[in-house]
């Protein structure tokens, strides 16, 4: 709070989604409520944007981080709070309150994050090599499926896969690449979040890999620090050394995040898509001939195929016949398994089911942990 000599005025902010600025210039004297640490950039720059001019944004006023609902008058200052403004006004561009939409002499709305234009670079990105789109797929999948809803922390939110605490991870390996793929689109996109930009690199991918249309929703918010990131080993395992160990894993993990044994199966059809490399998860081989195509084929092969354990040195996993081709170890159990089978069998014989469940399932998957989305 700051002394004044102005009339008795006030100055009420009320940000999106429960976080909350509160001025008040009452007996000369500011009092400012934040209710969000991470916010001091738009408290800073309203101060000395807002107490110099007046401000009247419309009631949907909106930058990439913060919708303002309401918002009165201008503050008359005499000449000690000019200067106060001019220290404020630095301090402001200091911590970067351009960043978010606002100079230190006046208050603007920052332009809205083009989704459009963002979904066109990611589609021209994977079109450009259809090799990257499954790693895309793979980045969304695994920046949302730390998620625990008992702890209430993980998932995609925070965009925390950024990180090199969490792209060291083991199951993370090779992520950095899609990563460092996405750096341009994020640069070019101000005000986008590399939690929305990662999520939506998902999405986009399976479209351009004539999968299903999958439902997307803008408003996550990037952690500032690496303490977000939730401990390593919260990703499904493909081998638990049994097929038991291995299908109780499965389940652990996905129950964790609110997944039963049918979105499990949906989820799996993922597998579709891509390869394993020896020097990512240790791995070797496409687990269809499509690997760029988002199909059912991954189910249609599990079923119909004879698949026998692979004899070279590294981890267990299976081949089909031609030797070309791979399954892991919890890809088998979905044809053995009592709750996998029958979802498995249906997703062989009816694509349009797969392509229906598989679409509900990546979007909740996505959404995980999330709070304040809003439709684009």
């Amino acid at each position: 709070r700051t002394s004044g000599n102005s009339t008795s005025k006030s100055f009420k902010v009320v940000v999106w989604r429960g976080v909350v600025y509160e001025y008040k210039y009452l007996k000369s004297r500011f009092y400012i409520t934040m209710f969000s640490g991470t916010r001091i950039q738009l408290a800073l720059a309203l101060l000395c944007g807002g107490c110099a001019h007046a401000f009247n944004p419309s009631p949907q006023f909106r930058t990439s981080k913060a919708r303002v609902l309401r918002a009165t008058p201008t503050m008359p200052m005499g000449p000690k709070e000019d200067s106060r403004r001019d220290w404020f006004s630095s301090v402001a561009v200091t911590i970067g309150a351009a960043s978010i939409g606002f100079s230190p002499s006046s208050v603007h709305a920052a332009a809205p994050v083009d989704f459009g234009a963002v979904r066109a670079d990611i589609a021209k990105l994977v079109a450009a090599d259809p090799d990257k789109g499954p790693t895309l797929v793979r980045l969304a999948w695994h920046s949302s499926g730390t998620y625990d809803k008992i702890q209430k922390d993980g998932g995609s939110f925070g965009g925390t896969i950024r990180f090199k605490e969490e792209l060291v991870h083991g199951a993370n390996a090779g992520l950095n690449k899609a990563v460092t793929w996405l750096e341009p689109i994020h640069k070019k996109s101000k005000g986008l979040s590399y939690a929305d930009l990662y999520t939506l690199a998902g999405v986009v991918a399976i479209k351009e890999m004539k999968g299903p249309e999958i439902g997307w929703r803008a408003g996550r918010v990037d952690a500032l620090k690496a303490d977000a990131v939730t401990p390593d080993g919260r990703l499904p395992a493909a081998d638990k050394g049994s097929p038991e160990a291995t299908a109780t894993g499965l389940r652990q993990v996905f129950n964790r995040m609110g997944f039963d044994d049918k979105e499990i199966v949906a989820l799996s059809g993922a597998h579709a898509l891509g390869r394993c490399h020896p020097d990512a998860s240790g791995y070797t081989g496409p687990w269809t001939p499509t690997p760029t195509t988002f199909n059912n084929a991954y189910y249609l092969l599990l079923t119909n195929l004879k698949w026998t354990p692979k004899q070279w040195d590294g981890p267990f996993q299976y081949e089909d016949p031609s030797g070309k081709l791979m399954m892991l170890p919890s890809d088998l159990l979905l044809t053995s398994d009592a709750g996998f089978k029958p979802y498995t069998e249906m997703y062989a014989k009816n694509e349009g089911a797969f392509f229906k469940d598989f679409a509900a399932a990546f979007q909740k998957l996505e959404e995980l942990g999330c709070n304040g989305l809003h439709e684009v």
